[in-house]
């Protein structure tokens, strides 16, 4: 109980940096949406080339924050050494990265299809490749525990980062994409001197006999990385790519990707779920009741991103404005891309059973083969069905992934998950979801359908209080309670 309790804390700090952050980004989706209009495609170029960037860090960091996690933990090596080795990995990629960038930007540009504008992928590469420097110290701060750091310069750099392009779009009239990626490098790189005075308290030792353990231990994470992020971009990658109309893909993609970001309330959760639990799996591993923990974690994780689910669903009406009118076609896609982030959160919990056990290369082979299942739906039916198609493209690769973890899981290490209470939950959220849905589409009466959809979100709460999280149990309703009497 007391783990589930730090559990509890840590996720609510960096929590409330993640969901307040990401709420605050948010801020520009709307800044964006109307100061680019969807037929100049620039928003379409921003998705494109984030999702880039994004399958970039993942090579960058080469799979070194969980694998820093598991040898910090480990009596062999010491923490600091551990740090040392992993950034002298992290550092060595990035500079032969960044060379061969900036060596090659011609033709790398025009393959890409950016050959007139070779300047944001040279402003991206430095950014990505700051931003992996920076994954390191992140990743030691969690370890550490020091969850406010983490979550104050995390905060830092999005309130920086909302001013500034304010400032650029608002008041200056600078609305090309060019000043999003401009503003992003000047932003990151000023979050990166923040780090220099941790960085010289560190006692540095690079160990080549460790580094080889490291390395072995890496390599099926940075597959699985890998495969990850390809689930979560290659649709945003493959689309300018297979779309018939070369000129409309990056309108369509623009459409899609503004429409993505208000599904992305279940990135936010699973990730500050994922940054709070990561440190207590590793640090749990040895202790006799870990497998019940484990189980209860899956449980509660998946309860309350069902109620998260439903939230969005339920007050669509209102949150759609998060987003320019004229992309707002595309708001259909948003509960199956929640599905999908639901199915990759549960995927996250389900693999720890082969980090535990140094069996990194099952979740390589599982991600992957949820990888091609994705690519396949994307290059099947993206000309023929566009946007949709990334969407479902993502429920079909994420669930192909998690089915094949849970049962091989289930054979190697097995964790007594509460199948049962996870069904329910699941067929509750369907029912209210299509009550949600059947209501709208037949009455589209507004604040009435608004109150209707709040009802059947504050049904779900009561079912969760009522049969998994009594009020009384609360620890500041329970001192409450005991005051009173």
């Amino acid at each position: 109980m007391a783990n589930l309790k730090s559990l509890a804390k840590d996720t609510a700090i960096y929590g409330l940096s993640s969901i307040v952050g990401r709420f605050l980004n948010y801020l520009l989706v709307p800044l964006y949406t109307h100061y680019m209009p969807k037929s100049s495609g620039d928003y379409g170029i921003s998705t494109n080339v984030y999702a880039y960037t994004a399958l970039i860090l993942v090579f960058l960091t080469f799979g070194m924050e969980t694998t820093l996690f598991r040898f910090a933990n480990d009596d062999e090596a010491k923490p600091d050494t551990v740090f040392s080795t992993a950034m002298g990995v992290v550092g060595t990629l990035t500079a032969l990265f960044l060379l061969l960038l900036f060596g090659f930007i011609g033709p790398i540009s025009e393959a890409l299809g950016y050959a007139a504008h070779p300047e944001y992928l040279l402003m991206m590469a430095t950014v990505v490749s700051l931003d992996a420097l920076q994954a390191i110290p992140f990743s030691y701060l969690r370890f550490q525990k020091r969850a406010i750091r983490f979550a104050s310069l995390k905060m830092l750099f999005i309130l920086l980062n909302i001013g500034m392009n304010v400032v650029w779009f608002v008041v200056l009239g600078k609305t090309s994409v060019f000043y999003v990626f401009f503003i992003n490098l000047l932003c990151t790189a000023f979050i990166t001197l923040f780090f220099i005075p941790d960085l010289w308290q560190i006692h540095w030792h690079f160990d080549t006999s460790l580094l080889r353990r490291m390395l072995s231990y890496s390599w099926p994470i940075l597959i699985l990385g890998i495969a990850g992020i390809l689930n979560q971009v290659a649709d945003k990658i493959i689309f300018p790519l297979v779309y018939p109309d070369k000129t409309e893909a990056n309108v369509q993609l623009g459409i899609y990707g503004s429409c993505v970001k208000i599904a992305m309330i279940m990135a936010m959760i699973t990730q500050a779920f994922r940054y709070a639990y990561e440190p207590i799996v590793f640090a749990k591993s040895k202790d006799a009741d870990k497998t019940e923990y484990y189980a209860s974690a899956m449980k509660y994780f998946l309860i309350f991103t069902l109620l998260a689910f439903l939230c969005v669903v339920g007050w669509m009406p209102l949150l759609q404005y998060i987003i320019g009118a004229d992309y707002r076609e595309g708001l259909g896609v948003v509960p199956i891309v929640m599905a999908a982030e639901i199915m990759m959160g549960v995927y996250f919990n389900l693999s720890f059973w082969y980090k535990l056990i140094d069996k990194t290369i099952y979740g390589a082979w599982f991600s992957l083969a949820g990888c091609l299942v994705l690519f396949a739906v994307n290059i099947l039916l993206i000309p023929k069905y566009g946007y949709w198609a990334c969407a479902w493209g993502g429920v079909a690769g994420y669930g192909t992934a998690m089915v094949l973890s849970y049962i091989v899981g289930q054979r190697k290490n097995p964790i007594p998950y509460p199948m049962k209470d996870i069904a329910l939950y699941v067929l509750i959220t369907a029912l209210l979801t299509a009550l949600i849905y059947l209501h709208e589409e037949r009455f589209h009466l507004g604040l009435v359908s608004l109150t209707f959809n709040t009802m059947c979100i504050v049904l779900f709460v009561v079912f969760i209080i009522k049969r998994d999280l009594p009020l009384s149990q609360i620890p500041i309703i329970k001192r409450f309670c005991r005051k009173s009497k």
